[in-house]
């Protein structure tokens, strides 16, 4: 059963964001004293009293305002709302109670959802001022007066929330979703992959980059199994990223990519492989995860017989460090090959997780020496005792040996492509370990 979902709404800079931190316990939502900088819904998993639950962050509402990405502001806010089980309104007791906050009020009341009235920035300890009754005029019930910088109050909201939660103890299993990381340049189609996926308009998409500014986690499940989908903000090249904000949402991609099992690099098919791609993929497999190249726009590519080969002879070339990565033609514009995607989602993370024994490991060990004898210098020859396999996600094995000099690159090289003869492990990084006998 999914767990209940508590969302944080309110107009722009009252502190939304930051009190989404403080529950939270971790920097999850960008805070900048800027009016419009959380543009999406953030999902995070919180708990209180050993009760889990979803929080949602959402960008600030201003009703009344015509300003299109504002517009779309509103539109996630208003979904967020109608997906929750309770609101938490968060207003501000130093700008008191504003016209744009009973306009956010009319839209509460009218959904019929439970609400709970948050006045934050009451930072000061003992008697509470005496403008929270202000807020009273709202027709919400109790205000709660709150510090989301000091984490004053927190308790009493969660509190609050809980008594409209009909909480059920069953909960999924994590291990039998796959999250996944969807990573690229900005304007490859990141949001509208994981729009055409989830039938819905989770994300903002617009034909613009930088749209997305926060790594926004979807839940879904369908035939093929239970996914959480990570769309995340394009990433730039460093010396481009000038804004405090995207400087933010490019660490946020990272830390999707952390905590992600399988990441689908977009590349735009009308543009093709760029530096900047490689540099993605790379981050991706110097965390070890399991990672797909997806061509997507290829429904506007000109096409002829050969223009597949050349897309894979292109990342053959730009990729030479990823060479086990498969590669799927998309667009999510049309949903071409989606449900491919979702089966190579599945493989990958199979391979990602493979686990072997010591006996075989040493079988092939002995095959690939057998075929191609260990470099020796001056006269001292390799010698590798055994291997064992250490870990799994990436697949980490580990070679003992009479002398790490000796083991040269090419030779560590040879051993893991004699691994992946056996044993495939297509879309997932190896890591081979080479240590002394006695370390």
């Amino acid at each position: 059963m999914a767990k209940p979902m508590i969302a944080i709404v309110g107009r722009p800079n009252v502190g939304k964001s930051t009190l989404f931190n403080k529950i939270i316990g971790t920097r999850i939502s960008i805070v900048e004293d800027t009016p419009g900088v959380t543009r999406d819904r953030i999902y995070a998993e919180g708990e209180w009293l050993d009760k889990k639950f979803t929080l949602v962050d959402t960008g600030g509402i201003e009703p009344k305002d015509n300003d299109t990405i504002l517009r779309h502001i509103k539109d996630q806010a208003q979904i967020a709302i109608d997906t929750a089980d309770v609101i938490l309104f968060v207003t501000d007791i130093r700008s008191g109670v504003t016209a744009n906050d009973y306009d956010v009020a009319t839209m509460l009341l009218k959904s019929g959802k439970p609400t709970v009235l948050v006045v934050n920035k009451c930072d000061t300890i003992g008697r509470v001022p005496d403008d929270i009754y202000d807020f009273y005029s709202l027709g919400l019930g109790e205000p709660f007066p709150v510090s989301s910088v000091h984490g004053h109050g927190t308790g009493d909201i969660l509190d609050e929330c809980f008594k409209y939660i009909k909480y059920s103890e069953e909960e999924e299993d994590e291990d039998e979703k796959i999250s996944v990381a969807v990573i690229g340049r900005p304007n490859v189609g990141k949001s509208s992959l994981v729009n055409k996926i989830l039938g819905q308009q989770r994300m903002i998409v617009r034909d613009e980059s930088g749209t997305t500014r926060d790594a926004v986690d979807s839940y879904i499940e369908n035939k093929h199994g239970k996914f959480i989908f990570t769309d995340t903000a394009g990433m730039r090249k460093r010396g481009n990223v000038d804004d405090g904000v995207e400087r933010y949402s490019v660490i946020r991609a990272l830390a999707a990519v952390d905590r992600s099992k399988v990441c689908v690099i977009m590349i735009d098919g009308t543009v093709g492989f760029t530096e900047q791609d490689s540099k993605i993929a790379g981050y991706a497999h110097e965390q070890g995860k399991a990672c797909i190249i997806a061509i997507n726009k290829w429904d506007a590519v000109e096409k002829d017989d050969k223009t597949m080969d050349v897309m894979r002879k292109d990342l053959a070339e730009h990729f030479k460090f990823m060479s086990y990565a498969p590669m799927i033609f998309i667009s999510a514009q049309t949903g071409q090959r989606l449900d491919k995607l979702f089966e190579l989602i599945k493989f990958v993370d199979n391979q990602n997780s493979f686990r072997t024994t010591t006996g075989v490991l040493n079988d092939i060990l002995a095959r690939a020496v057998a075929r191609v004898q260990p470099p020796s210098d001056k006269g001292k020859r390799l010698k590798i005792y055994y291997m064992t396999q250490i870990s799994t996600r990436p697949p980490t094995f580990v070679a003992f040996c009479n002398d790490k000099e000796l083991f040269h690159f090419s030779y560590q090289r040879y051993i893991e492509n004699q691994i992946r003869e056996v044993f495939g492990l297509e879309g997932t990084p190896l890591r081979l370990i080479i240590r002394e006998r006695g370390e």
